[in-house]
């Protein structure tokens, strides 16, 4: 039992609900809520069922990789970890990564070409970034903000034609997860001002491009919005001013902390812009989820 309880702490149970946030934001996107209103439910239900399993997999296994990866490091710096505390092995561990990547894309594919051609790109992607993206100074949080853009994707693809009109909504989440990887290469020694300060700004950035996504979709509704928006930077600010003023890890893990399970907040963004604020709560019920879970499982 030990063992299992290890192998989950692998996946970071509190991050793969804010990957199925994503998930559901795309599936607002895509339109489908008015479909699902009009009765169309059977026909959709079940590729949405499909889509929620292959985020599971594909992040699951996406981070499970990362503790392969950094097992010698980890050993030094993380010895609380399960690899180097010998709960889990580097080859358990490796092959339950493997596994549940192959389930994403398999649950992927499920649904159509698309969906699982956008599987394959984050699984890809993802172990690139475990692997060697981290490590670069520019690529690593790019990398590891398109893997996050094409979960957003993902979603949207439910209905395979709207991702054409809306491809450019995965720029926010790119940048967003760009900026909480700049912030969290601080989080064991400190002392990173300007990555802090870097992430800072971009969250500026990315508040003014929600705003203006939902002046584009809802015109003068887009008021519907702004509250969610005002919650997302109450959640994510103040942890990174406390960082940038201390620059001291235990802080700057709460930044990042605060930063991912934020995600679920800039998703409900996503939803009450393309589909009401209504579909945004149902998304925004999952924070409590993630983070009760928090508290029981590592997030970084």
């Amino acid at each position: 039992m030990g063992n299992l309880l290890a192998h989950i702490r692998l996946t970071r149970p509190a991050n793969i609900v804010t990957a199925v946030a994503d998930i559901w934001a795309g599936f607002a996107i895509s339109g489908v809520v008015a479909a699902l209103i009009s009765g169309d439910l059977s026909v959709y239900l079940g590729d949405m069922v499909w889509l929620t399993i292959a985020t599971v997999g594909l992040y699951g296994g996406g981070v499970a990789f990362n503790d392969v990866f950094d097992a010698e490091l980890d050993r030094v710096e993380r010895p609380e970890r399960p690899i180097p505390s010998g709960q889990a092995s580097v080859w358990s561990a490796g092959l339950m990564a493997a596994g549940l990547l192959l389930l994403g894309i398999i649950a992927a594919l499920q649904v159509g070409v698309w969906s699982g051609e956008i599987a394959v790109f984050i699984a890809v992607f993802a172990v690139i970034y475990d692997a060697w993206g981290k490590h670069q100074q520019i690529f690593g949080p790019i990398n590891m903000g398109l893997c996050r853009g094409a979960n957003l994707l993902l979603g949207v693809s439910l209905i395979s034609e709207s991702i054409g009109p809306n491809w450019y909504l995965a720029l926010v989440p790119i940048a967003y997860i760009s900026a909480i990887t700049m912030i969290s290469r601080g989080e064991v020694r400190g002392k990173n001002r300007s990555a802090l300060l870097g992430g800072l700004w971009i969250y500026f950035a990315i508040f003014a491009a929600l705003l203006a996504i939902s002046v584009k979709q809802q015109g003068y509704g887009f008021w519907q919005v702004v509250p969610f928006i005002g919650l997302f930077a109450y959640l994510i600010l103040p942890p990174l001013w406390k960082a940038i003023a201390t620059q001291e890890p235990k802080h700057i893990g709460k930044a990042v902390k605060a930063g991912v399970l934020s995600l679920i907040v800039m998703n409900a963004c996503f939803a009450a812009a393309f589909a009401g604020w209504w579909v945004a709560l149902i998304i925004l019920a999952l924070l409590p989820l993630s983070r009760w879970l928090a508290k029981r499982f590592a997030v970084t």
